[in-house]
């Protein structure tokens, strides 16, 4: 097992060691059987509500996630393009046509604001990897297509990958 594996494993265990024993955000490192992709891949896997960040052959964390409702569900492969703290949002039109009495834009850090804490941009689209306002939704099919983290899962996310990491959306 090769150091950063050994010191992520050794972190998440203490940090799980500390917490109450309530359901709470925090990523897990889980044995993986996704050799098929690189490490640093995100791998988000629609029908499990999971997304998996790719670590090494055998290792990935793993975070539970709500992903888009019957009719807005997609899979392919695309990459981060942007990364923004306590972002502003714009609903898209198809969500505007169907909750035609949202603004136009609510400012990032207002409870109303779906984007949560953080939002990572995926190219080619008007999806998101983001936090959310709305805790209890995380682990269903809830969304427009944008995949929704915990906010402090958002966060550990944010901090692991870059601009231009690799996204792979299954079903």
């Amino acid at each position: 097992m090769s150091m950063k594996i050994a010191f992520a494993l050794a972190a998440t265990i203490a940090a799980g060691a500390l917490m109450p024993t309530t359901a709470e955000a925090r990523p897990e490192l889980v044995g993986a059987h996704l050799a098929d992709f690189s490490p640093g891949t995100i791998v988000v896997k629609t029908n499990e509500r999971r997304l998996y960040l790719i670590l090494d052959d055998g290792h990935a964390m793993r975070y539970p996630v709500g992903v888009g409702k019957s009719g807005k569900q997609w899979a392919g492969v695309t990459r981060i393009d942007g990364k923004y703290r306590n972002p502003a949002w714009s609903p898209p039109a198809e969500v505007k046509r169907d909750k035609p009495q949202l603004p136009d834009v609510i400012p990032g850090g207002s409870p109303r604001n779906p984007m949560g804490v953080a939002a990572m941009t995926l190219a080619g689209g008007e999806y998101a990897i983001h936090g959310t306002n709305v805790p209890n939704s995380v682990g269903g099919f809830v969304s427009y297509g944008c995949i929704r983290m915990l906010n402090d899962d958002i966060t550990d996310l944010y901090s692991r990958v870059s601009v231009g990491t690799k996204v792979v959306v299954t079903r």
